[in-house]
């Protein structure tokens, strides 16, 4: 019975070894607004035009621009397709999702004091989803690097004694590694010391001549060679914001607006690592390693932007997200097993490690954007923006641990431009789109995470009181994605293909 009770044992763990990393900080950072239709088909491209309802997401000033109360809905079918290679291994997948994209109304309030300057205020509320994480590919080939190393990793750069990752008396497998768990600082390394332990993968040396505990050393017991890896990585969730806006227009010339923002992540990440060998010596044969992450968040910006007519034709517009201020928890679960494993080992893929709550900052954004009206016939926009994500950071920063994941970030990533530039052209009650974009990687090192281009297409129809519109768009990026942060820190070459479908709904109201 007590066994099956430690089943659905809940753990509190005061460690954030490795729990968050700079892919965390980057992921959650990046903000891929869906849009809709028309927003879309100019690539996004709305900063100095507004009068549509994700332009607000850009420049809060934009709902000024709308002259009637305005709703609009989005829909999407999306498209993920990843071609990945691990060294001799290539495999590729598929994914697709349906979804809300977008659902906002603007409500405008025309000043009856035709005498003022201030010709009309707004209100409204947007929700846009902001990154869509559903995300799963297979990476598969023949390394000279074995899972191992992972655990050996961490008892090189601890000092692990090997009492603490034996049973007590009467003390179960699962109980030990939730226990573990809560040693301050370092609970989350002994844990995967504890694993590769358990599992038969790693073993002390000398441990009968050693006189001194805390300085015992670990060996591995698979034999280096070759050895045919299989990983698995599956991603579900989303990132959304909530904005609640309020702009305002001064003298059909110069329009300024505020957005309050609420942000919401909801992330699940699944990885398996199965690992067979046929090395001489090799105690370990065949090993399997899960992890999965559960990431729940809320969070917190305000947006300030303006747009000004400097002719009738030519418009201006700048635009301030602050930094995103986040509270994030996240569960872990583990499991492991090999050939040489304890039978028992199973049983710890049920302990839950629930994580202390911390704090991410992303880092802000300005854009600049300029657009070119031709009256009724058509037009032309451009934005540029600038985001540093060197200014990412995990908090409390007093924690040793996260001071060092700041310092990385701070070395590792830098400042990004994004350029998107998108057009529209009238014909009767038709409208024709088309927009490009080209984001800059957030690292220093683009070689490992890629810039991403790419276009888009689209039609509309005004039928007067409403109008549909449709969008196609496609972009590309190659990442390098390491399957672990150490030990085996192998990357598989990942080239993605990104392709949306999203029509939308708009009327007045």
């Amino acid at each position: 019975m007590k066994k099956l009770l430690m089943l659905c044992i809940g753990l509190v763990s005061s460690s954030y070894v490795l729990a968050q990393d700079i892919t965390d900080a980057v992921r959650y950072s990046m903000d891929e607004i869906k849009g809709t239709a028309r927003f879309k088909a100019m690539s996004g491209a709305f900063g100095a035009l507004g009068g549509d309802m994700s332009a607000v997401n850009i420049n809060p000033a934009g709902s000024a621009i709308f002259n009637n109360s305005h709703a609009s809905v989005s829909l999407s079918l999306s498209n993920k397709t990843n071609d990945v290679a691990y060294f001799n291994g290539l495999n590729s997948s598929s994914n697709s999702d349906f979804d809300l994209n977008q659902l906002g109304a603007a409500f405008v309030f025309t000043n009856s004091d035709i005498n003022s300057s201030w010709k009309k205020f707004t209100l409204g509320i947007a929700y846009d989803n902001t990154s869509n994480l559903n995300n799963e590919w297979i990476a598969s080939g023949t390394s000279t690097t074995s899972l191992d190393n992972y655990f050996l990793s961490f008892t090189n750069n601890s000092e692990i004694p090997f009492g603490i990752l034996k049973l007590q008396p009467g003390e179960f497998i699962e109980e030990a590694y939730a226990d573990i768990g809560t040693i301050p600082d370092n609970g989350y390394a002994i844990q995967q010391a504890f694993l590769g332990y358990w599992s038969g993968i790693i073993d002390p040396v000398n441990l009968d001549d050693n006189t001194n505990n805390n300085e015992i050393n670990y060996l591995s017991n698979v034999a280096p060679g070759s050895f045919n890896q299989n990983y698995l990585y599956s991603e579900t969730g989303y990132n959304g914001k909530l904005a609640f806006n309020f702009a305002t227009d001064y003298d059909d010339k110069f329009f300024f607006g505020l957005n309050l923002n609420a942000h919401i992540i909801d992330n699940e990440r699944y990885t398996q690592l199965n690992e067979t060998n046929s090395n001489d010596g090799s105690v370990v044969n065949n090993l399997r390693f899960d992890n999965l992450l559960s990431t729940t968040g809320s969070g917190f910006s305000f947006q300030l932007g303006t747009i000004i007519k400097l002719t009738p034709e030519l418009r201006a517009g700048v635009s301030y997200n602050s930094p995103t201020w986040y509270r994030i928890s996240e569960e872990l679960i583990q499991g492991i097993n090999s050939n040489n494993a304890d039978p028992d080992i199973n049983f710890i893929s049920d302990v839950i490690n629930i994580y202390p709550e911390y704090r991410l900052q992303t880092p802000g954004k300005i854009t600049g954007s300029l657009a070119y009206v031709f009256g009724k016939q058509g037009l032309f926009s451009f934005d540029y923006s600038v985001k540093d994500y060197s200014n990412t950071e995990f908090r409390p920063i007093s924690d040793s641990v996260f001071s060092g994941l700041n310092s990385d970030i701070n070395n590792t990533l830098t400042s990004a431009a994004t350029y998107r530039f998108g057009g529209e052209y009238r014909h009767k009650r038709m409208y024709f789109r088309g927009g490009y974009r080209f984001e800059e990687s957030p690292y220093k090192d683009d070689n490992f995470y890629g810039n991403l281009t790419g276009y888009s297409l689209g039609l509309g129809y005004t039928f007067g009181d409403f109008n549909l519109d449709v969008a196609f768009s496609q972009a590309e990026r190659d990442i390098n994605q390491q399957l672990y942060n150490v030990g085996l820190t192998e990357s598989a070459l990942i080239q993605t293909k990104f392709t949306d479908v999203i029509l939308t709904l708009g009327f007045k109201i």
